[in-house]
């Protein structure tokens, strides 16, 4: 079964089901890249409250709270990398393997994964091995 492109013109090899997947699997790759962003800018928001209790010496039992809550803020951050790097992996299989289906230039949802792979790819170049 040929399907069409936005612009009418069949693309070869790309079924529906494929299409899907790989549109699933960029939605993923977006959330998580996104729910990782969130994370970093909780445990900067924590800290800096943290920093301002310690300096405006808060009852220390509300700063070991507050250090606790930061502590859980740090803890997602390794885990929200994992499931970025496995979305990640997941993503290039797929392109790969889109790839492999029809003529890159001529699919969007291809161009816009290889897209979104190259902006995911950075975020683990900064990461220590």
């Amino acid at each position: 079964m040929k399907t069409t492109s936005q612009h009418g013109r069949p693309r070869a090899g790309m079924d529906e089901s494929t299409l899907k997947s790989l549109k699933v699997k960029m939605g993923v790759c977006k959330r998580v890249m996104k729910e990782l962003h969130s994370y970093e800018q909780e445990v900067e928001r924590e800290f800096a409250k943290t920093e301002n209790m310690k300096n405006a010496q808060a009852c220390p039992f509300d700063i070991k709270q507050q250090e606790n809550v930061l502590a859980e803020s740090y803890m997602m951050i390794p885990n929200c990398q994992r499931r970025l790097d496995a979305a990640l992996a997941t993503l290039v299989k797929a392109v790969s393997e889109c790839e492999a289906l029809t003529i890159p230039d001529d699919c969007e949802e291809l161009s816009a994964a290889t897209r979104l792979i190259a902006q995911v790819k950075p975020i683990f170049a900064d990461l220590p091995s």
